[in-house]
């Protein structure tokens, strides 16, 4: 199903315009999104065109299936997470909430380096549109898309400043940006890390149940000498 594989199907179809390319390999450009795409992990010869693709020594993102990568890749990190849907969202406008722009990048940036609500890149609000909410001139909350398989738009960048949590403003954000979702006729998911419990509590309140269990890891490129070992059996 497309939702199994999300960045694969993103790259491959509404976001090839933000796609590099190396055989079955795809990954966002590296100003955009850190993430890749792959069509089969199982298949060793993935592994050397995305090594090919992004080049040695670099850490990757590889989210899906828990599958080893063949000899030569290092593991980083790996953790778990769960991919939500939309099973009730009640999504509205809301009058306050801004759409943010190229303009609004670096208050962007800044509220997600205090935050930490997952991956950035300086034209990551690209992808989708985000929305923003402030006080007092200043951006203290936003939410936007970024994943965007086919009939599909992931919610995510969800975060607010922690002098201004406990007032419902993620809630708000995340009502609005499935509104504008849906509105265009995509359908709404959304991806936490299993550890963010008061962040699948609260999608859970919003309306959203979990699909699946997924494994993120990260891994780094072989080094040139270790090359060959890509074509070697998995241990």
């Amino acid at each position: 199903m497309i939702l199994d594989n999300p960045a694969w199907h993103s790259l491959n179809g509404p976001h090839a315009r933000f796609a590099e390319a190396h055989g079955s390999a795809r990954r966002y450009r590296p100003d955009v999104s850190v993430f890749v795409g792959l069509p089969d992990l199982r298949d060793d010869g993935v592994w050397s065109d995305l090594a090919a693709l992004v080049g040695p020594g670099v850490e990757v993102p590889v989210t899906g299936a828990a599958v080893a990568p063949p000899a030569g890749w290092e593991p980083v990190s790996q953790g778990t997470g769960v991919q939500m849907v939309d099973d009730g969202v009640d999504a509205r406008p809301d009058a306050e909430a801004a759409v943010l722009t190229a303009d609004d990048a670096e208050e962007m940036r800044d509220l997600v380096d205090r935050t930490k609500p997952g991956p950035w890149r300086a034209r990551t609000f690209e992808l989708g549109t985000y929305l923003g909410l402030r006080r007092d001139g200043r951006l203290v909350a936003m939410a936007g898309e970024r994943l965007h398989p086919p009939g599909w738009t992931e919610i995510s960048a969800v975060c607010t400043d922690p002098a201004h949590r406990g007032q419902g403003l993620a809630a708000r954000l995340v009502r609005a940006v499935a509104y504008n979702i849906r509105s265009r006729g995509d359908q709404v998911l959304l991806h936490a890390a299993a550890s963010n419990t008061d962040a699948i509590r609260l999608y859970r309140t919003l309306g959203f149940r979990v699909r699946r269990e997924t494994t993120f890891a990260t891994y780094r490129t072989p080094a040139p000498a270790a090359d060959p070992a890509l074509r070697k059996a998995r241990p």
